[in-house]
């Protein structure tokens, strides 16, 4: 019988494979979230609805879509706060709303996609949240599954999926400081997390329960990453176990990158989980599935690496140096032009131009330089910046052969340089999507 399915986060790691999974089991599936248009174009087979989960922090709020859904599933989650995220808002506070919901609806079955080693007394907000929503649906009056996975490998890339690829993709001359490197980490692909929620919605699993979905085994941190180095085929790597003073001070630097609104997968919370190990106990998912879930070694199997794959590992560990190099590139550019306003005036007055626009050309191109610079530090405009660092630069070339042709025979090549210092910008626009 197929069954009207609700999923949360529809788009994310999980939920994506989640959707598919439903959908191909001929099960109608609605998928919700923050920004759905892409989604929808990717995903035409489902229906999408966007809703800003954390907004939806009374039951009401959630009662229109959840209506006359068999099932509701919660695929969606928050590392950290940040700009863009609020975790105890979309983790626990609209949790509990949506639940109340369900139980008024008269949903036949919630399952919720929890986190392995999620405690009221964990040292993240990320699992005391995830920990508190569970234990608020344990004690409603209607069927519910709690699905706790481990570490998630997939084959899409971001957060810690993206890291782990980035590391396996270290430059092998150089040694890889890795802090926590004797982490104990138990993984699960995302294709049995799928096949798991499919199980719970169709009732194929005892309910009122709740499952660890990990393998059987755990690996330390260094590990797995010489177990994707050479799922990718990359020659042997050096591992320097690094202080964990190495990670903290990374984990701050992520955290404020974080108030600009890059999730870094590097962020305080991510790194605490590591240092206390994603682990869990396998015995009654194997015991209520018959199996156990795939151990590492049989999933990487199931998706052999890529070109794409090598290729994205160290794009990705390109990505900031590209960020950060542009920043400073248009900063100092700016800044060095208002510095001197009079010696920049000079290369166009010296070609005919009045000294009065002379200045305010290269006033107005200092301030373009410096919002630039700016705007690329921000996730939200960051695409944005870099096109406008190519639309700038090709004003320069416009205005420069316009104004002043011999500078392209300059010995210096003012104006040649510039189409090199272009290929960066074009590079990160190239990069700009996350998802």
């Amino acid at each position: 019988m197929a069954l009207r399915i609700l999923v949360l986060g529809a788009y994310g790691l999980i939920g994506s494979a989640v959707v598919d999974r439903l959908a191909a089991a001929s099960h109608a599936v609605t998928g919700l979230g923050r920004n759905v248009a892409s989604a929808a174009r990717a995903r035409p087979h489902i229906t999408l609805v966007a809703r800003d989960i954390a907004a939806c922090v009374r039951p009401e709020d959630w009662a229109l879509v959840i209506s006359g859904m068999d099932v509701a599933v919660n695929c969606a989650g928050a590392l950290q706060d940040g700009r863009r995220d609020d975790v105890r808002a979309v983790q626990e506070t609209a949790m509990l709303a949506l639940w109340q919901a369900c139980a008024a609806a008269g949903t036949r079955c919630v399952v919720q996609v929890s986190a392995a080693g999620a405690a009221a007394d964990a040292p993240t907000l990320f699992m005391r949240s995830k920990a508190a929503a569970d234990a608020a649906l344990a004690r409603l009056d209607l069927g519910w599954v709690v699905l706790r996975p481990g570490l998630v490998w997939a084959p899409t890339a971001y957060g810690a999926t993206a890291l782990l690829r980035a590391l396996a993709a270290w430059p092998a001359w150089l040694p890889l400081p890795l802090p926590f490197s004797d982490a104990r980490l138990q993984t699960v692909g995302v294709g049995d997390v799928a096949d798991a929620v499919l199980a719970a919605a169709e009732g194929r699993l005892p309910d009122r329960r709740q499952y660890d979905l990990v393998e059987a085994e755990s690996h330390s941190l260094a590990a797995l990453v010489i177990a994707l180095r050479g799922w990718s085929g990359r020659r042997p790597l050096r591992i320097w176990p690094a202080p964990a003073a190495l990670a903290h001070v990374a984990g701050r630097i992520c955290d404020l990158l974080g108030r600009l609104g890059w999730r870094a997968p590097l962020r305080s919370t991510a790194l605490a989980e590591i240092a206390r190990g994603v682990l869990g106990d396998p015995a009654a998912w194997a015991a209520a599935n018959g199996r156990p879930v795939a151990s590492l070694a049989e999933t990487l199997r199931r998706h052999p690496a890529t070109v794409q794959e090598r290729w994205f590992g160290r794009l990705w560990l390109l990505r900031p140096v590209l960020v950060a190099g542009l920043a400073a590139f248009w900063l100092a550019s700016g800044a060095i032009a208002l510095a001197r306003p009079e010696a920049a005036a000079a290369v166009l007055t010296a070609r005919g131009l009045a000294e009065a626009p002379a200045c305010a050309f290269v006033v107005g191109g200092a301030a373009v330089d410096l919002a630039l610079g700016a705007l690329v530090l921000l996730r939200r405009t960051m695409p944005l910046a870099a096109f406008g660092m190519l639309a700038t630069s090709a004003g320069y070339l416009l205005g420069g052969t316009l104004l002043a042709p011999d500078l392209w025979a300059d010995p210096l090549g003012p104006l040649v340089k510039v189409l090199p210092a272009m290929l960066p910008a074009a590079a990160l626009l190239a990069l700009a999507e996350d998802r």
